[in-house]
């Protein structure tokens, strides 16, 4: 989904042509690892920074942006982006779980409806199926595409 790609931009013109690119299109990914890179990553609506190894990168970078890539092999850009979209899938198919959990279980223990002991199982049965499901991302290999 990459449709256009820059290098060699200076510094100065770095966060200018973000800027342009999301007039442009909308919306801009800039991939970068030094200080210089820093405003235009936190200007694009995502910013990767390559991780600071070897004296080579910026901590800077790795603050301003919004995602991390540990490995220095830009051909795994497309990898992070699609597990990054899988873990929020995840992530608010956990919180949706939850929050169904909470709505019915709680009124219900309120009332006195429902044996604490009983309570306590479906509030472990409900902690180990957000850990499943988080876990299940792991087991997928982040093809998780929906």
């Amino acid at each position: 989904g990459i449709s256009e790609v820059r290098w060699g931009v200076r510094p100065e013109g770095k966060r200018e042509a973000v800027e342009a690119l999301r007039r442009e299109t909308g919306r801009v990914a800039m991939v970068g690892d030094g200080v210089n890179d820093a405003p235009a990553l936190a200007a694009a609506d995502l910013g990767i920074a390559l991780a600071p190894r070897d004296g080579a990168g910026s901590d800077l970078a790795a603050h301003a942006g919004h995602m991390v890539l540990v490995s220095h092999d830009l051909r795994r850009v497309p990898e992070a982006i699609a597990l990054s979209r899988a873990m929020r899938r995840r992530i608010v198919m956990g919180l949706v779980w939850a929050s169904a959990y909470n709505l019915v279980l709680i009124p219900v223990a309120v009332m006195g409806w429902l044996n604490p002991l009983l309570a306590a199982a479906a509030m472990s049965l409900s902690s180990v199926s957000v850990v499943g499901n988080a876990l299940w991302l792991k087991r997928s290999g982040a093809k998780d595409e929906g």
